[in-house]
């Protein structure tokens, strides 16, 4: 069985085509990369796996099963959570409510959906500002919520947009840990990152789109000195 798989997956807006027939798998259990300069199409292809956008072109398989035109909310009730690269939590509830409104998700009494959040808050090293309006909590806390919610709806597969944005360097070491120990959790993820410090920490593959396309894919150290990449960040001249 595959545990997840993008299929010749394409999305055109209008004349532009953002994303051309991209394809990969994932293994259940592993930490998967995927990376590409600013406007590569990265999060678009994140908002196709979760429908948010509609497929043009392609499908996507979640454990041999299509999740093509299902709703986002069936995607989520099925296993799979995802991040947003720019956090808004609900700014006039407090950091438990804000991770109690993801866990309803799952279940469906309030005493539940308290349960399961100080348990994921207390995960997440969060607990001690359970009671702090989630508007109050700097970019790292907001980040670290963001994470929090996701888990609250207890996914199989994780997708983490940019979730180190931001960060000064203990709190990259921080988010690190806690995104291995997300996978030691049994929670497999994609991960979508700019720093390469935590990308290539992490992964136990990448996969480097640019314009919308594939260009490499393989071992962290592979698609660090491939020359398509190197381009694609650097510009041709850096490949010399």
């Amino acid at each position: 069985m595959n545990f997840f798989e993008v299929r010749d997956i394409s999305k055109r807006f209008g004349g532009l085509m953002a994303v051309g027939g991209v394809s990969f798998q994932v293994e259940q259990g592993e930490i998967f990369g995927l990376i590409g300069p600013n406007g590569s199409g990265k999060t678009t292809i994140f908002n196709l796996i979760n429908q948010y956008f509609p497929l043009t072109g392609g499908d996507i398989f979640f454990k041999d099963q299509s999740i093509k035109g299902k709703k986002t909310h069936q995607i989520c009730h099925l296993g799979i959570g995802r991040t947003f690269q720019v956090v808004k939590p609900l700014k006039r509830m407090t950091v438990l409510e804000n991770v109690m409104a993801s866990a309803f998700c799952r279940v469906n009494s309030f005493r539940e959906s308290q349960k399961l959040a100080l348990e994921t808050l207390e995960f997440c090293n969060l607990l001690h500002q359970k009671d702090k309006s989630a508007a109050s909590l700097p970019i790292a806390g907001r980040k670290r919520l963001e994470i929090t919610r996701a888990l609250a709806t207890t996914p199989e597969l994780l997708l983490l947009d940019e979730t180190a944005a931001g960060l000064n360097p203990g709190e990259l070491d921080e988010a690190i840990e806690l995104i291995k120990r997300i996978r030691d959790r049994g929670i497999t993820i994609i991960i979508v990152e700019h720093i390469m410090k935590v990308i290539m920490t992490i992964s136990d593959r990448i996969h480097a789109i640019n314009y919308g396309q594939t260009i490499a894919e393989g071992s962290p150290e592979d698609v660090a000195n491939n020359k398509d990449v190197i381009e694609a960040y650097l510009g041709e001249e850096s490949y010399a």
